[in-house]
């Protein structure tokens, strides 16, 4: 197993990890996983070639971390949308190698006066990454005050496929969701088979079980995940217009990305009682 520690793009600090199983990139800034290549097989994740790298600023792709909410402020107060942990800086806490082969590598943050004045919650947040034969995450939320808070929170985590023409998601069929995108208005609609992407698409997905998968035609292979702590999930791929609209992604990129969101969002509401912890998880498999 190999641990290095380098100033990745921007001079942001970045973790290497490369042992017999994989090779992974996680930024220190934001907490947040770039790239999961399992040995002989290609990135399960996606970066735009055009994300930011900077302080203040989220980067787009491989695994964001919306937290303490999800979506635009739940109270309105004008903070940015998905939180405050996506685009702040990190501290590594702990890495260890695993007697199966894999490699751990513990990134948190705690409440601070900075927070505080967001948010004001006491709170100790972990991002738990493993990388082996699968990519293992949790996210941890320990509520270190004296009264109990409730979050919304997501692992908005960008897929890498061959042609999104060529791709569905699966294991969401039958499930009811709300239509955030543009002609949606956020009705509630029932999930007819599996999901293709032709147009844009943002949606929350209610009730939904443990497991889904995306089904990449084009580079012929089926990525599965597998999740703990959720009702809910998000598929979202922002189609042509949004895209080219934004300054972090070339105008194609959506033909190379699908959002496959483990999350806790709209009425899947978690409290965290004061002392205790809350673990969502993700564990992505080829």
């Amino acid at each position: 197993m190999t641990i290095t520690r380098v100033a990745g793009n921007g001079g942001l600090p970045m973790i290497n990890v490369s042992n017999d199983h994989a090779d992974a990139v996680i930024s220190v800034y934001a907490g947040q996983v770039l790239s999961f290549t399992p040995k002989g097989a290609a990135d399960v994740l996606f970066v735009s070639d055009k994300a930011y790298y900077a302080e203040g600023k989220a980067i787009k792709g491989g695994v964001p971390i919306c937290w303490p909410w999800f979506g635009a402020d739940p109270e309105g107060k004008g903070r940015p949308a998905h939180g405050f942990m996506r685009n702040r800086m990190w501290s590594e806490w702990e890495t260890r190698d695993n007697a199966d082969g894999s490699t751990t590598v513990i990134l948190g943050v705690e409440s601070s006066p900075e927070t505080l004045a967001i948010w004001p919650n006491a709170f100790r947040l972990a991002m738990e990454i493993t990388v082996g034969k699968t990519l293992q995450l949790a996210l941890v939320t320990r509520n270190t005050g004296d009264a109990a808070f409730t979050i919304t929170q997501a692992l908005h985590t960008y897929f890498a496929v061959g042609d999104i023409a060529q791709t569905t998601v699966t294991g969401l069929e039958g499930t009811q969701y709300l239509d955030k995108a543009a002609d949606g208005n956020g009705a509630t609609k029932q999930q007819d088979g599996a999901i293709s992407i032709a147009s844009e698409v943002d949606r929350i997905y209610l009730g939904v079980p443990a497991e889904q998968a995306i089904v990449d035609g084009a580079l012929n292979r089926t990525i599965r995940i597998t999740s703990s702590g959720n009702k809910t999930a998000v598929v979202w791929n922002p189609w042509a217009k949004i895209a080219a609209g934004m300054a972090d992604l070339q105008d194609d990129d959506y033909t190379r990305f699908v959002c496959v969101e483990t999350t806790n969002a709209a009425d899947d509401v978690v409290s965290v009682a004061a002392g205790s912890e809350f673990r969502l998880t993700a564990e992505y498999s080829v």
